[in-house]
């Protein structure tokens, strides 16, 4: 790889890592060709990207994101790396998790998660336990509407009730 191609790669991973907020970096050494294809296919289907990088190259790029603090990733860089790059938090844990039912790899080495750095394959369960900003807003939504629900059958029953007494009361004989 010439002097040219490797800037013109930082260049590039610094544009996906400042466009990005959720970065994950995996090990997919030892997966044949066949099991490549379907984790490539798996995040796709998933809306993840996946590229297989040069340390040293990644670690340049992400020196050159002024905007955010990469620090924590740097002791991942070691052997072979992959980045899964994703719109939301738990999408690529949810594909290692699954793709891991049939295969040891990809192990995760870490990931970044809008500022937080989680380090480890043992982080993967609470990365996948994680909700979307799109499932937190909803169960938002849910706790919002369920007492306004509850008020609006409240008055909606207790305004039958007081019908019912006035009907009743106008009936009576005097």
């Amino acid at each position: 790889m010439t002097r040219e191609q490797k800037a013109a790669m930082i260049d590039d991973l610094a544009t996906l890592l400042e466009e990005s907020n959720i970065v994950y970096l995996t090990d997919i050494a030892g997966l044949n060709a066949s099991n490549t294809t379907e984790l490539r296919r798996a995040c796709h289907k998933g809306d993840i990207s996946l590229r297989v990088v040069k340390n040293t190259l990644l670690k340049k790029a992400m020196e050159r994101v002024e905007a955010k603090e990469f620090d924590g990733l740097y002791d991942s860089l070691k052997g072979n790396t992959a980045i899964m790059i994703s719109q939301t938090g738990n999408a690529p844990a949810k594909v290692i998790e699954t793709f891991r039912k049939k295969s040891d790899k990809p192990l995760l080495k870490a990931a970044w998660i809008d500022e937080a750095v989680f380090v480890g394959d043992d982080q993967l369960k609470a990365l996948a336990s994680l909700k979307s900003k799109e499932e937190l807003v909803g169960e938002i939504i849910g706790l919002l509407q369920s007492p306004l629900k509850t008020v609006v059958s409240q008055l909606q029953s207790g305004g039958q009730k007081v019908a019912g007494i006035v009907k009743t009361l106008s009936e009576r004989p005097e």
